[in-house]
Formats: C-alpha cells, sequence, structure tokens
C-alpha cells in the first residue's frame, strides 16, 4: 500500500502518469526489438561470429541473444512478482529497471560492428530484461492506483498508450533514417545508431512523469519468506493445475504455440533482412503494417470467439500460423513477404488477447488469487520463448538455413492446435 495515508484511488493524474509508463517503454518493444534493431545487428556483423571460441552465425547470434535475456527474465520474475506483491519495493525497482533498459539503449549507440560485437549484444540484453523487469513492477501498481471496477480500462489506456507512443516514435525514426543525407548524417547506419539513442531517451524522460506521480510503497523489511513468496506461489498454482486435466492440457498447448508466435514476432525481421534483403526503412514500414493489421485482428478473433467459442477461435488462429510458417519457408519475393507479414498482423493480436481470456476461463471457480494464475502464465510464455528462439537459433547454427528454422517453428503450432483438441472451454453453450 502507499506510504502517504492522502492518497486517493482513482485519481486523473496518477492513471495518466501510469499508462505514460507504457508511453515511454513501449517505443523499446516496437522500435527495437521488432522493427530496427534485429536487422541492424545481422546487417553491421559478419555471417560467420566467434563468440566465446564457438563459431555460429550472427542471425544464431542474435536468436540466443534472446533466449539468454528471457533465461534471465524467467529465472527472477517469481522472485520479482514477490518482492512487488508483499515487498512494499514498486517504485523502487520501477526506477532500477527503466534505468537500466535506458541505459543499455543509450549504449547500443555505440555498437557500430564487429569491433563493438560484446558491447552491442550484451547492450541487447540488458535492455530486454530492463524492459521485461519494469514490466512486472508496472502492473504491480495497477491495483495500487484504482478500484478494480476500473482495472479494464485503465489497463486498456495504459495500452491505447504505448501503442500512440510507439508508433510516434517509430514513423519519426523511419522518416529519419529514410532522409538521413538530408538530415546531415553521414549514412543511414549513423540515423539507425541516433534511433537506439532516442529510444532510450523517450524511455527515460517520459517515465519521469509516472517516476513523480506513482506513489512510494510502505516498505517492508526483506526476509527470506518474502523473498521466496512468488516461487511458492508458483508452486501452489502448479499443483492445482496438474490436477485439472483441462486448463493443463490448454497450458501445454499455449505452452507449444507460444514459442512458436513468439520467436516469430521477435525474429521476423531478422529473417527479412537475411533472406530477402530488406532495407531497415522496408522493415519499418512491415511493421507499421503489422500494428495496423493486428487491431483489426484482435477485434475479428473477438467476434469469432463469440460466434463460434473460445476453442474454435483459437484452433483458426492456429491454422493460419500454420500456414505463416509453411508459406515463410517458400517465399523468395518481397511483395509475398508483405502479404505473410499482413497475415502475421491479423492473427499476432487475436492469438494473445484470446489465450489470455481462454485462459481466465479455465481458472477453477472459486479460486482465491488469480493474479497467481496470471504470474504461473506468465512464466510459461516466457520459458517458451526461451525454447522457441533457442532452437530457432540451433536449427540456424546447424543447417545454415532460416528457413528450416522457420518450418520446424510450425511443428510448436501443430502440437499446440492437437493439444487444444482435448481442451473443452464452456462458452454460451460451445466447446
Amino acid at each position: 500500500m502507499p506510504n502517504n495515508p492522502d492518497f486517493q484511488l482513482n485519481d486523473k493524474r496518477v492513471i495518466n502518469a501510469w499508462a505514460f509508463f507504457d508511453w515511454a517503454n513501449s517505443a523499446f518493444a516496437l522500435v527495437i526489438t521488432a522493427a530496427i534493431f534485429p536487422a541492424y545487428f545481422v546487417a553491421v556483423t559478419d555471417d560467420v561470429v566467434q563468440v566465446m571460441g564457438i563459431e555460429m552465425h550472427n542471425s544464431s547470434l542474435y536468436a540466443f541473444a534472446i533466449s539468454a535475456a528471457y533465461l534471465l527474465i524467467a529465472l527472477f520474475s517469481p522472485l520479482l512478482s514477490g518482492i512487488a506483491d508483499y515487498g512494499g519495493r514498486r517504485k523502487f525497482f520501477l526506477k532500477f529497471f527503466t534505468i537500466l533498459g535506458s541505459a543499455a539503449c543509450l549504449a547500443l549507440y555505440f555498437f557500430k560492428g564487429m569491433d563493438q560485437l560484446a558491447l552491442g549484444t550484451t547492450a541487447f540484453i540488458l535492455a530486454m530484461v530492463g524492459f521485461a523487469g519494469g514490466l512486472v513492477f508496472y502492473n504491480a501498481f495497477l491495483p495500487v492506483i484504482v478500484s478494480e471496477e476500473l482495472y479494464d480500462r485503465v489497463s486498456a489506456r495504459g495500452f491505447s498508450f504505448g501503442y500512440i507512443g510507439s508508433v510516434i516514435l517509430l514513423v519519426v525514426n523511419l522518416l529519419m533514417i529514410q532522409y538521413s543525407d538530408k538530415l546531415g548524417f553521414p549514412d543511414k547506419g549513423a540515423a539507425t545508431r541516433f534511433a537506439f539513442l532516442a529510444v532510450g531517451l523517450w524511455w527515460i524522460g517520459f517515465a519521469l512523469i509516472p517516476f513523480r506521480l506513482l506513489p512510494s510503497d510502505a516498505r517492508q523489511k526483506a526476509t527470506p519468506e518474502l523473498l521466496s513468496r512468488g516461487f511458492l506461489e508458483l508452486k501452489k498454482v502448479w499443483k492445482a493445475v496438474r490436477g485439472e486435466h483441462n486448463i493443463r492440457s490448454f497450458l501445454l498447448s499455449f505452452f507449444a504455440y507460444s514459442a512458436g508466435v513468439q520467436t516469430v514476432l521477435f525474429l521476423a525481421a531478422t529473417f527479412a533482412e537475411k533472406e530477402l534483403e530488406f532495407g531497415t526503412s522496408e522493415l519499418i514500414l512491415i511493421v507499421l503494417i503489422l500494428q495496423v493489421v493486428a487491431i483489426a485482428g484482435a477485434v475479428a478473433a473477438s467476434r469469432l470467439s463469440e460466434w463460434k467459442g473460445n476453442k474454435f477461435s483459437l484452433a483458426v488462429l492456429l491454422i493460419i500460423w500454420i500456414s505463416i510458417c509453411l508459406s515463410g519457408y517458400l517465399v523468395h519475393d518481397k511483395g509475398q513477404f508483405y502479404i505473410i507479414a499482413a497475415a502475421v498482423g491479423l492473427v499476432m493480436g487475436g492469438i494473445q488477447s484470446m489465450s489470455r481470456s481462454t485462459y481466465s476461463k479455465l481458472i477453477p471457480e472459486g479460486t482465491h488469487d488469480p493474479t497467481s494464475f496470471f504470474s504461473f502464465y506468465d512464466v510459461l510464455e516466457k520459458s517458451a520463448i526461451i525454447l522457441g528462439t533457442f532452437i530457432f537459433g540451433f536449427i540456424d547454427q546447424l543447417t545454415g538455413s532460416m528457413r528450416l528454422s522457420l518450418l520446424v517453428l510450425g511443428v510448436f503450432f501443430i502440437i499446440g492446435l492437437l493439444l487444444l483438441m482435448r481442451v473443452r472451454v464452456q462458452h454460451a453453450g460451445k466447446g
């Protein structure tokens, strides 16, 4: 709880300040992880690099960097959740991870090529840890600043702020890279590195708003019980889930197809640059297409669910994902890839929103602590990212073909679809 006795719930200024944190950090998720950095990393490094005496493809190293970041996040996520929920350290750690992430973004400005490979890779990993770590404490502030009936509305406001802010910065960066010569940059590479600098400054700059207005917590003394609380909560959820066939089957399905979904989203830009020779400006345009189409896709998935039920809707989305992986393996033309990107956008938002709502319906009735179930869900998704990105990088390293890696991801979607068939979801009389 806040340590200020005069603090009032549902204060509009505080709510907007909280939403501005999404405006601040979503720029990293969209501009760096999705649009610019993947292709830049592949473009400025050798096709084959040496890391700790091991030779590997640069695209494999990029995939492994994501795996490493999410391994750190998954290991520490339960600990951080426990601290956020019971330790009174929300604001301190929100600041810590924001400073870590934004500083790492600023460091990417100095990543020019092979001579700074260690710097670039390490800074990218730390930026991802800062982003994901900050989200734990950002989310934990929601029940502190608003009453329960406003959770959905305020959460949606944060999402909207994040979408608008990140798209604005992405468009600015697109124009900056596209017209780099007219803006005085020596080349597009310099303009691209300036975009990394812009993200870091945007992130820490707008985060000062929530830092100033969000309430400080009433701190509790750190104890061994406090530090282990998050792990104990996950263990409790696992025991509950293990005996429930329906929710267990769904979570196994979710784990399988999430490994595919998240890996495609993280590595699509790398694939486009390396296999189809897309430039940075073209990749930014693709990401903008994804963002716009994703909104329509989420609405369409919701309408389909209302008509035919969650299970049917998820099955349709997974079949489309399988087709995307197969098409990606076969594509050799940029025009075709734009169509595939639009298809990804169509199912990207839909499968994430539909998965979460389906899981909500499967949580056992009478559960007094649904937050713990969603913490388990979150850790499972992070673990799926580790598996998916590692396998993608491993297949790429083993065969030298990102196309084969993409084809293997299709297997994850097939497994997810087969496991989903075992799930019964009650929804307006439909399974």
